[in-house]
């Protein structure tokens, strides 16, 4: 009885937290295989065209591609006034930059995974718009995997100086011949007064590569961060819990999530915002779907403060017997007149929705992918015309075949 109850607690424990990895079984090697985007397969280009990439950076400002640990493009328009390279290069470049910002947002010491990135040479992007200038043309980043069992490193800072404005399209994804891999991602962002910064990630993982990014944004005075993360496909295992801190009075961050979870897919994907002065919001919006896989659904929210105001919703949708969802929304106040509140709901689809619209002459199918299109609709502010469409086709075709 006893060995039954420690067997079922361990998989309790592997359901709400996943696998831990043993990154020793994994490639980790910086040696640059990929040359070029030229040198990717076609179902290579295919994916990353499927996470908003275009590799002729059409309609973008500037382009980062890294495949596995090295950067194969950095480009920037010569008309925008912005700064991008790599950040083992950039930390060479603005030691005064190291000082200020490298490792100030996230921990090195937080877990394992942060530990092995602070420790190695760094990889990752490196951007800074310069005070008062407004990019209009989204920056594209994008981290792949090109090989198999790969462990890919990744450390991100992003710098966002006085009045400046960006539209970051993250796309990350591997090569559709990667069964196996492990991608690491630490991004610090550091959003100064009045700036505004749109940070929209889109996954498309094999199926078998556990992820683990690990970021946090610290948003300063009048600033705005809105953080948007689309993963449609099946993963074998993401953990993350992108966390804002809302340091200056006014400032504002907005987090969206659609998740969809195939069978095999175990998404523990949460969000935390704390706002530490007054006069500070936040909102934190997720929709999650289940087809047979499972999907954590964390948020926190943190008042810290007098007269802060923060909103937290995360409804989940189950549409197979197999699946799993579980809704963990936490309000911590630290004053009498913080103002938090939440909503969470995890169900299925109501059998009268579907006769309601069957009855309007719909057959059963069409009445369920109306419901679970509406269901996963959120509104991405800010996004490429061409992107916008690419997720909404996207979310219209699992819908018809309801993710089965």
């Amino acid at each position: 009885m006893a060995d039954k109850k420690k067997m079922e607690a361990a998989l309790e424990k592997k359901a709400l937290y996943g696998e831990d990895i043993d990154l020793s079984k994994y490639d980790d090697n910086d040696e640059a295989r990929t040359k070029s985007t030229e040198d990717l397969t076609a179902g290579g280009k295919s994916k990353l065209a499927k996470v908003g990439i275009e590799l002729d950076g059409e309609g973008r400002s500037a382009t980062f591609i890294q495949v596995d640990n090295t950067p194969v493009q950095v480009e920037v328009d010569k008309e925008t006034p912005l700064e991008l390279m790599n950040t083992g290069d950039a930390a060479k470049k603005h030691p005064e930059l190291v000082e200020k910002y490298w490792w100030k947002a996230v921990a090195p010491d937080t877990d394992k995974y942060t530990a092995k990135t602070a420790t190695e040479r760094e990889q990752g992007y490196f951007i800074r718009v310069r005070a008062g200038h407004k990019i209009s043309a989204p920056l594209q980043a994008c981290i792949f995997i090109g090989h198999e069992d790969q462990l890919q490193r990744v450390h991100n800072v992003v710098i966002i100086e006085e009045g400046a404005e960006l539209n970051i399209i993250s796309g990350c994804a591997s090569d559709p011949s990667v069964e196996n891999g492990v991608h690491i991602g630490i991004s610090e962002f550091f959003v100064e007064k009045g700036a505004k910064l749109s940070f929209t990630m889109i996954h498309n993982w094999g199926e078998n590569v556990a992820v683990r990014p690990r970021t946090v944004a610290i948003v300063g005075e009048d600033a705005q961060y809105t953080s948007n993360y689309v993963c449609l496909e099946r993963v074998k295992d993401v953990q993350m819990y992108p966390t804002t801190r809302l340091v200056g009075k006014g400032a504002v961050a907005r987090l969206n999530s659609i998740l969809v979870a195939p069978k095999g897919s175990h998404l523990d994907i949460g969000g935390k915002s704390i706002l530490e002065v007054p006069g500070t919001r936040a909102e934190i919006s997720t929709r999650s779907l289940s087809t047979g896989g499972t999907i954590i659904n964390r948020g926190l929210l943190a008042g810290m403060s007098e007269g802060v105001r923060a909103h937290l919703e995360c409804n989940g949708l189950m549409l197979s017997n197999e699946g799993r969802i579980y809704a963990i929304p936490e309000l911590d106040a630290h004053t009498g007149n913080a103002e938090l509140s939440h909503e969470a709901a995890v169900g299925r689809i109501a059998p009268e929705e579907i006769e309601y619209l069957m009855a309007r002459g719909l057959s059963e199918e069409e009445a369920t992918a109306i419901i679970v299109r509406g269901f996963l609709n959120i509104n991405i502010e800010g996004l490429p015309e061409s992107l916008a469409k690419k997720i909404n086709d996207t979310l219209d075709a699992f819908s018809l075949n309801k993710g089965m």
